[in-house]
């Protein structure tokens, strides 16, 4: 493999030369010797290393996406549904744009610290962030940074959000509609600010809407996974007097479903149930699923742009964005109205 010492050595110029070229910084190099290091470059293939380009530039061409974790949401990012798309559609964007994508959860402010400067990251997008001190830490790395499901009061932060308390409210209408009148809510711990609290305050907002009195003892809370959407879905078949459920991710609905069916219990003869995302998930499950649509690729592919437009101190016309949702229709509810 060549070197910059090869390259050096068959243009006659230092290798300092050769590494200012490379890293277009071309005032002293007359032009042509810019042209025979370029020849020599592209025959030969030559890539300058990420470490070597991070040095010269004191940043390297590496886009961050961060997943907060509290001690009550531990697990793998990338085994979420909804993230995987949603990452998805922002490497291919920061790809065309000749960035890499770095994708690691991070527990607290220090280990942020750490990872921005040991990798001299270029910018961050962040999912589900607080106004805490966490976000303060990202401020103060002084980074370009994206912030994604995050209610966060600071006009300075580019946000992508989504309707989250009318996501919640179309799925609890749509049950109560359905005849529906003891709906469970499940979901991960409800943090308040956050995006799950939101969804609760929609699922409030349609009990109060059908003069349904709030129950406390129907809010489930467990980590978001199918075994743990499985084990509340033995709980929820033994409450026979719970005819609905709103879970406020299709992969805990689907395992919710799951778990119903190892019971016994049949959806939707015996619970309806109703998810959030509308992934690939609510379209496998048997019947299928009624969810709340949100447009994952959308959201990475405007995150994207705003972190771009930062890197290049471009304006951005508005940096609050929040994204639509509706419902969904498939088989997983029954009217008990006929």
């Amino acid at each position: 493999m060549v070197t910059l010492k090869d390259i050096a050595a068959e243009a006659g110029v230092s290798i300092t030369t050769v590494s200012n070229v490379v890293h277009n910084k071309k005032s002293r190099v007359s032009p042509e010797r810019i042209a025979k290091i370029w020849e020599i470059i592209e025959r030969e293939h030559y890539v300058p290393s990420m470490s070597a380009r991070s040095l010269a530039n004191d940043h390297s061409s590496i886009i961050g996406v961060i997943t907060h974790l509290t001690p009550q949401n531990t697990g793998s990012t990338m085994s979420d549904p909804f993230l995987s798309s949603f990452v998805d559609s922002i490497e291919k964007r920061t790809r065309e744009a000749g960035y890499y994508l770095m994708v690691r959860s991070v527990e607290d402010a220090a280990a942020l610290d750490e990872i921005s400067r040991s990798w001299r990251l270029s910018g961050l997008i962040l999912t589900g962030m607080f106004q805490d001190d966490f976000f303060e830490a990202t401020k103060g790395l002084g980074i370009p940074f994206v912030l994604i499901d995050s209610y966060v009061n600071d006009p300075s932060a580019c946000c992508v959000g989504l309707e989250d308390e009318r996501g919640g409210y179309l799925a609890t209408r749509h049950l109560l509609e359905n005849g529906h009148r003891t709906i469970a809510f499940a979901s991960p711990s409800i943090r308040p600010g956050g995006v799950i609290d939101q969804r609760l305050k929609g699922y409030e907002r349609a009990l109060r809407e059908f003069g349904v009195t709030f129950d406390p003892g129907l809010i489930f809370t467990q980590e978001i996974s199918v075994e743990e959407g499985k084990r509340l879905g033995h709980l929820l078949g033994e409450r026979r007097e719970i005819t609905g459920i709103f879970a406020s991710a299709d992969v805990l609905a689907a395992g919710i479903m799951a778990g119903l069916h190892e019971r016994g219990v049949a959806v939707p003869e015996e619970k309806s149930v109703v998810g959030f995302d509308d992934n690939y998930l609510s379209q496998l499950t048997v019947p299928g699923l009624t969810t709340v649509h949100q447009d994952a690729d959308q959201k990475g592919i405007l995150a994207t742009d705003m972190i771009m437009a930062q890197l290049k101190h471009e304006a951005i016309p508005q940096r609050n964005l929040v994204l639509p949702v509706r419902l969904v229709e498939r088989a997983s509810v029954r009217n008990l109205n006929r």
